[in-house]
């Protein structure tokens, strides 16, 4: 009888097999976890919508009933603080967090993937332990004594809203947890695309570079705590230029030397020949950062920053950049120059509703450029004017960084939107005044384009249908604030919600668009917050270790009088601008400096109408030379966002040339209005 024998079965195809198995369940535990962030996050957005109508409700019932109601106001911080937390972890999934990309880009996908892995795992996973750890703690207390709200006709169960922070960074944990699998597998994989490019040496010696110079520095100053400040500030640079996010790298520092203030604390640190410090930092005390987190969290002022990125995001997708491109080529066809005019022009109003620089940058590169290239405009030019006029949105009001800055500095959003009016309206004069010169002069370099016909009421309509809803729109948030009838957070629910009109009138708004727009908003907000809350870690243990007094007695033992402080701080604000994003530089550094600039003394004119007049002048100023710092070479981040999308006719080094004159034509702003404070102090003092 014969018998049926069975295959023989190789142990290493077992092996392969279940090598195969493991991998697909990982990488299908990777796809599970962004999965569920990105739902969540994608439910969670939809409060934007909630947040606009919980403010054009109040504005109404105020307005035409008579009616207020102080629960609104308390429901409006809780859908910002709902969206901003939970949008942290769908920024990482999504990799929307904003980073250093001068060294970064030139990695290899491997190379990037190793900094990732350590970057979790040494800055963002310590970050999340303490905020879920203390955050539960704080949410506990609250829910335990069912606390409420400090308003007698506000919100109950004000606990509800704690509870958003230790849930909130459990979901970052799990959005870590899928990028650490992902990168893993990839990298165990091997997978030979990901090879292409440079390796770790470069960030290295980047990074060595940093300790040498942060080793040299500590020599200058006497106390281990002053050696600290130093060395945390440069471990910050250093770590940012391995391109890890910004946010974290902020965090994760910040915990570091928290750490590493309490080792020296207790004596731990003797071996290094440095003296003990009397600091205080520990694991308890850096949990105070989550009182921080909440009151960041239900900060009324900065409900407007998403609802000012809605309404300019909303604003662009109706097609109006597009409206006014066409109409206003018509209009100025026949002069020398005039694309380049009719750009500026619409950078102008760009800036008056987006505020936001790369997306401006972008959208007008898009734009214009093919069409610049197309009638022969000189590349250095082309590429200047667009740069120049899509930086104008970080200082004309509503900037999104004047919102910020008047939460840091403790001033009015309404005093800082219309001191920045008359400096952003010069600057972007200049600008025009010098396209016409020089197009007259060179007439090689802009020409006017070949049958252009002269522009007749029908163009001059055309601009108007499309220059005055928008128009419209700008002026009723502005002027609502201006005139004192609106706040600038209500005002910017108004201007959402006028966008999303224009839109609807344009005829441009569909499902798929909304959700863009909302998606944006979410991502972009998610990304400021998150380093809203890193620079509260690193500022905290900063001011702890005495990084205030340390900087504020380097300024003033210049011994440069108060308008040379002042210049050096412009200088050195200048100088981070070229590695540092203004919100970092906002959060970071523009705090240390309100002190400085209080004990001066500076006569700068308020006109017996604004509280703090010097302070005022002061961060206008800051907030030019910020802007001139995005586009000043060799690393300005104006010139980057433009690169990626301009024609392959401009190369970098005609977008170097074609800033200079826009640079020194920003420096000319700066000058007049450090020359004439009354130029950023005069319309606050008359507007209400």
């Amino acid at each position: 009888m014969a018998t049926l024998n069975a295959p023989e079965t190789n142990p290493t195809d077992i092996y392969e097999h279940i090598l195969e198995r493991e991998e697909r369940d990982t990488q299908a535990v990777a796809v599970g976890l962004d999965s569920l962030v990105k739902t969540i996050g994608s439910v969670v957005m939809w409060a934007n919508v909630l947040l606009i109508a919980a403010i054009v409700s109040q504005v109404t019932l105020r307005y035409l009933f008579d009616l207020n109601f102080p629960k609104l106001d308390e429901i409006q911080w809780h859908f910002y603080g709902l969206v901003t937390m939970v949008g942290i972890s769908y920024a990482l999934v999504t990799d929307s967090h904003v980073r250093v990309d001068l060294l970064h880009m030139q990695l290899s996908a491997r190379a990037r993937r190793v900094i990732e892995i350590i970057g979790i795992l040494a800055l963002l996973v310590p970050f999340i332990y303490l905020m879920v750890d203390q955050g539960y703690d704080y949410f506990y207390e609250s829910w335990r004594v069912n606390e409420r709200s400090d308003s007698p006709t506000g919100l109950p169960a004000r606990w509800a809203l704690k509870a958003v922070i230790p849930v909130s960074f459990v979901l970052l944990g799990l959005a870590a947890l899928a990028r650490l699998i992902h990168d893993v597998h990839a990298l165990y994989t091997n997978y030979e695309d990901e090879r292409q490019g440079k390796g770790l040496r470069l960030i290295v010696w980047a990074v060595i570079g940093f300790a040498l110079v942060a080793t040299a520095l500590t020599f200058l100053v006497e106390t281990t705590e002053e050696k600290l400040v130093i060395a945390m500030f440069l471990t910050f640079i250093a770590l940012l230029f391995t391109g890890f996010p910004v946010a974290w790298t902020l965090a994760g520092v910040g915990v570091a030397y928290c750490g590493i203030a309490f080792l020296f604390d207790n004596g731990m640190m003797n071996w290094t020949g440095l003296e003990e410090t009397l600091t205080g930092l520990d694991y308890l005390t850096l949990g105070a950062v989550v009182n921080r987190v909440y009151a960041t969290m239900s900060n009324a002022v900065l409900v407007a920053l998403p609802m000012f990125i809605f309404m300019g995001l909303m604003l662009d997708e109706s097609g109006v950049a597009e409206r006014l491109m066409t109409s206003m080529q018509r209009l100025f066809g026949t002069v020398r120059g005039g694309l380049a005019i009719t750009v500026t022009m619409i950078g102008i109003i760009l800036a008056a509703s987006t505020g936001i620089i790369g997306a401006s940058v972008v959208l007008l590169g898009v734009l214009s450029l093919p069409s610049m290239i197309e009638q022969k405009y000189n590349p250095s030019l082309a590429a200047g004017v667009v740069s120049a006029s899509g930086t104008l949105g970080i200082l004309i009001p509503p900037s999104i960084m004047l919102v910020i800055m008047a939460d840091q500095m403790a001033l009015s959003v309404g005093d800082l939107f219309m001191a920045a009016v008359f400096p952003g309206i010069i600057i972007g004069g200049l600008y025009l005044t010098y396209i016409f010169i020089i197009a007259l002069v060179k007439r090689d370099v802009a020409p006017a384009p070949e049958g252009a016909t002269r522009p007749d009421w029908a163009a001059v309509k055309d601009v108007l249908i499309a220059v005055l809803p928008t128009l419209g729109l700008i002026l009723a948030v502005l002027g609502s604030i201006f005139a004192g009838l609106t706040t600038p957070t209500e005002a910017s629910g108004i201007g959402a919600f006028g966008a999303t009109l224009l839109a609807l009138g344009y005829r441009k708004l569909t499902l798929r668009k909304l959700v863009n727009v909302l998606k944006s908003t979410f991502n972009t907000t998610a990304y400021i917050f998150a380093i809203f809350l890193g620079a509260t870690v690193f500022s905290y243990v900063l001011r702890e270790l005495g990084g205030d007094e340390l900087i504020e007695a380097m300024i003033h033992g210049t011994g440069l009088g108060p308008n040379g402080t002042v210049i050096a701080i412009l200088f050195i604000v200048f100088l981070l601008g070229f590695v540092l994003d203004w919100i970092e530089i906002t959060l970071i550094v523009l705090p240390l400096m309100r002190p400085i600039v209080n004990g001066l003394g500076l006569d700068i004119p308020g006109f017996d109408a604004i509280d703090e007049p010097s302070l005022v002048w002061f961060v206008i100023l800051v907030a030019v030379t910020l802007q001139t710092s995005f586009l000043t070479p060799p690393v300005g981040f104006a010139l980057f966002y433009l690169k990626g999308v301009c024609p392959p006719e401009i190369k970098l080094m005609d977008i170097y040339k074609g800033i200079i004159p826009f640079v020194l034509l920003q420096l000319t702003g700066l000058a007049l209005v450090f020359l004439w404070p009354a130029l950023a102090t005069w319309l606050p003092s008359v507007a209400y």
